[in-house]
């Protein structure tokens, strides 16, 4: 099953590292970073905010234990935010680059 999993971090320098090693091990195809988001959370009680970088990240479900534990090793965060989402259906070929980009894991 493919995936697409959501990462937030800190800044942009700490997403490109966390995106650059996720597809140097294969375990995502494509890692996309999206800069100047805005959070509001709620953290040890109180309602917070922060400006953060987004990661979007295309995989499949097969490779997200090692991605967990992959972001975990690079965040700077107590608890980041690492979700998966599902994907229902997309072009053929792209899903079967993805399926090839993270198939032949080292």
């Amino acid at each position: 099953m493919h995936v697409v999993i959501i990462v937030t971090a800190s800044n942009k320098k700490e997403a490109r590292k966390i995106a650059r090693a996720l597809v140097e091990k294969k375990l995502a195809a494509c890692v996309n970073i999206i800069e100047n988001i805005e959070s509001v959370f709620r953290w040890d009680g109180k309602i917070d905010t922060a400006k953060e970088a987004m990661l979007v990240i295309k995989s499949n479900k097969t490779a997200m234990a090692a991605i967990i534990k992959l972001v975990k090793s690079l965040h700077s965060y107590q608890l980041p935010e690492i979700i998966a989402l599902p994907i229902a259906g997309g072009d053929a070929p792209y899903l079967r680059w993805i399926d090839e980009s993270v198939r032949d894991r080292t």
